[in-house]
């Protein structure tokens, strides 16, 4: 037997010889049943993770710190990108005008409250309370406050019970700042000499153009909104193009961070943000993102537990492999303080803070990272809590306020008194038409800004190929595997007389991966590998006698080793043999798309890192291939494409029939063929350009590039 084909495997010669004589057996009554070879004995699939159940928000999200500041630079800009991307804000939409409206000021005696509103993207817009200092002077430190979900948000005003009970508890100190938690932070932020944003979230107080409903209630697919153009949020084509309310919503808190820096009054070096819940995912999100931040507080929602339930804290591809510590970790060395309570967050001493320490440590600020664990309360935002965050505030805004900071009852302020909405200031259209237009909109710029630009333009190329490899990278959200991550276990060998059939178990030992190959290995070798892709696995190389198909013949007989495997759901991994349908969803009765592939990886992005491994197998091998060709056609071109794209320059030459597929025309969020994102960096065509192969044939009835030149893909492929 050839061992220079695969590694000894760990098991005992006996044992190997038992096994073989076995399987023999096995492929002997398999090919009489007119199917391909099998590695694994009838009916058994591979122990492969991805088998296991699906990761949901209730998970475990631990995080590991990096050894030293050099490791975690490159992840932590990967899981910035991450960030952006999942979001759709990669690249960032265009930045237009604010056209900021500050009206209705409200004399409160040592603090000012006015009325604020702009526009974050044409027509659509942000709405809020400014609250502003009295009698200081120079520039002045600014708080930006999202809310989180208090019912009716910026207008919360708390039952009189609940109000009293809380005091009773010494969660709150006074009636009306019980009454209205939100109003009394910004109200002491502001007598501490902080201009404040308390803006409101998408479906909030004013902002209702996208319903609560829509926003932080939806709950089933509106197959009206599913349409390939003028689509709505949720729909495939919306989460194809990475358009969420999530996004919308982190867009809504940059653009607000925008707003605060053109205040004249502001010192943009001195922007902190804090917000509690839902108000905590923005704030740790935003502050991941935006180099603008100087401190942050997020209250009660970091923690390597329940990682935000609702809509507007999820959306695809965002915390696939990270969570939330990881994302508070983002802001090192800028300091970071954060609240515990009896909620999701309650192990947070034991379970994330000692990592978010450690990682400070790297960077020699320990001092930095700061949490306030007060598990005796339910989930807050409560006066112990913000009086941690007032003196976090204070030592590292340095406002220069008098310590200890203490809370005075505050004048409370009716929901008449903050609306921005009246007859001059009128409120904005909305509903589906404008939800509908909305996105159309953000489409449109993300495709303006997506346009090739010309080869004459070496700057603005490098800067496009770098946002569109960038953010495939990504959607695909893996590479090729470093040498020694993948491996074949030998399971069987047979010489055709011209060629070795071998037969194995190819493993991704750090991502648990186990995959069913065969190689058509010629003895004439001539130091070429091409992988060969099908619709239906390695089935897909021979014809119905179990004999390799005439395409596939006259390539070994050249002397090119073949590649055939069974991806995630093909072949062997299916024990009924019935092709899958329908992807699996985690349990949860929303049919929002972030709530499962938010944590998981689609299956068609799954099925091409199977590719991706098996290219690394191929490249790292100890034969050193001189050339690696892909073929993916009749059914496996999008995976091909997809493939090649990240395959970063190991192509000599890729074969690609598309069959015109496009992710944009993807209907249903269960497809296998669904994927987050892939129509955004020009579909699949787009993947095709980014692959940069010198060699590429492709089919594409759709209108895409054709191959020109006449010849079977074997015969195209003999010719290079």
């Amino acid at each position: 037997m050839p061992r220079h084909l695969f590694s000894p495997s760990s098991k005992t010669w006996l044992l190997k010889v038992i096994s073989l004589v076995m399987l023999s057996f096995l492929l002997v009554n398999t090919v009489g049943l007119a199917e391909a070879p099998r590695v694994l004995p009838a009916g058994q699939v591979p122990k492969d993770r991805r088998l296991e159940p699906l990761k949901d928000l209730n998970g475990y999200f631990p995080f590991t710190p990096a050894k030293t500041k050099e490791e975690w630079e490159p992840r932590a800009e990967r899981v910035r990108r991450q960030i952006l991307v999942a979001n759709g804000l990669w690249p960032m939409p265009t930045k237009t005008p604010l056209n900021a409206q500050i009206h209705g000021a409200i004399d409160m005696g040592d603090y000012t409250v006015e009325k604020a509103y702009f526009e974050s993207m044409p027509g659509f817009y942000v709405t809020g309370s400014l609250y502003r200092p009295k009698g200081k002077s120079g520039k002045l430190a600014a708080v930006l406050c999202p809310h989180g979900h208090w019912p009716n948000g910026r207008f919360y005003d708390n039952s009189a019970a609940a109000v009293k009970n809380e005091i009773e508890s010494g969660a709150e100190q006074f009636e009306s700042n019980g009454r209205s938690p939100l109003q009394a932070r910004c109200v002491h932020l502001a007598k501490m000499g902080c201009v404040v944003f308390h803006y409101d979230m998408i479906g909030y107080a004013d902002s209702t153009q996208i319903s609560f409903g829509i926003a932080h209630g939806f709950a089933k697919q509106r197959p009206e909104m599913n349409t390939t153009e003028n689509w709505g949020l949720f729909s495939p084509q919306a989460e194809a193009h990475f358009q969420s309310v999530m996004g919308l919503q982190t867009y809504n808190s940059i653009r607000a961070l925008d707003f605060l820096s053109e205040l004249p009054e502001v010192d943009t070096s001195r922007l902190a943000v804090t917000g509690a819940s839902g108000g905590g995912t923005q704030t740790f999100l935003l502050s991941a993102i935006d180099p603008r931040v100087a401190v942050s507080f997020p209250a009660v929602m970091v923690s390597t537990a329940m990682q935000g339930g609702c809509t507007c804290e999820n959306c695809s591809n965002l915390r696939i492999g990270t969570g939330n510590i990881e994302f508070a970790a983002m802001f090192a060395p800028k300091p970071i303080g954060m609240s515990a309570a009896d909620d999701w967050t309650k192990e947070m001493t034991t379970k994330g803070f000692p990592e978010l320490q450690q990682h400070y440590g790297l960077f020699g600020v320990t001092d930095n990272v700061m949490l306030v664990s007060r598990t005796e309360f339910k989930h807050n935002y409560n006066s112990v809590s913000r009086h941690a965050m007032y003196h976090w505030f204070n030592k590292h805004l340095k406002l220069g306020v008098q310590e200890p900071i203490q809370e005075t009852e505050i004048k409370l302020l009716t929901q008449e008194q903050m609306t921005v909405w009246d007859d001059e200031h009128r409120k904005p259209e909305g509903g589906d038409d404008f939800e509908r237009k909305l996105l159309s909109y953000w489409h449109a710029d993300n495709q303006k800004q997506l346009a090739v630009p010309s080869s004459t333009e070496s700057d603005s190329l490098q800067k496009y190929q770098e946002i569109t490899g960038g953010g495939i990278d990504i959607v695909i959200g893996r590479g090729v595997s470093a040498a020694g991550d993948v491996e074949v276990e030998h399971m069987d060998e047979a010489d055709q007389g011209s060629y070795l059939r071998v037969l194995g178990l190819l493993r991704n030992k750090p991502h648990g991966e186990e995959l069913p190959v065969v190689i058509l290995h010629p003895h004439e070798w001539k130091g070429r590998v091409v992988v060969w892709l099908d619709k239906d696995g390695k089935a897909g190389l021979f014809d119905e006698a179990g004999t390799p198909k005439p395409e596939i013949k006259k390539l070994v007989d050249a002397g090119i080793s073949v590649v055939g495997v069974d991806l995630l759901y093909q072949g062997e991994f299916l024990a009924d043999g019935k092709p899958l349908e329908q992807t699996g969803s985690v349990a949860n009765p929303r049919e929002a798309a972030a709530y499962t592939f938010g944590y998981n990886h689609s299956v068609f992005a799954k099925r091409v890192h199977d590719v991706l491994s098996v290219l690394s197998f191929v490249k790292h091998h100890e034969l050193q291939p001189k050339q690696i060709d892909l073929v993916g056609l009749a059914g496996a071109g999008h995976w091909a494409a997809a493939a090649a794209a990240q395959s970063r320059g190991m192509l000599h030459a890729a074969a690609i029939d598309t069959q015109g597929f496009r992710f944009g025309n993807v209907l249903d969020i269960h497809s296998p063929d669904f994927l987050p994102g892939g129509a955004k960096y020009g579909d699949l065509p787009g993947m095709i350009e980014a692959a940069a192969v010198e060699n590429v044939w492709v089919a594409d009835k759709s209108g895409g590039r054709d191959a020109t030149d006449p010849k079977t893909v074997e015969d195209w492929l003999l010719s290079l």
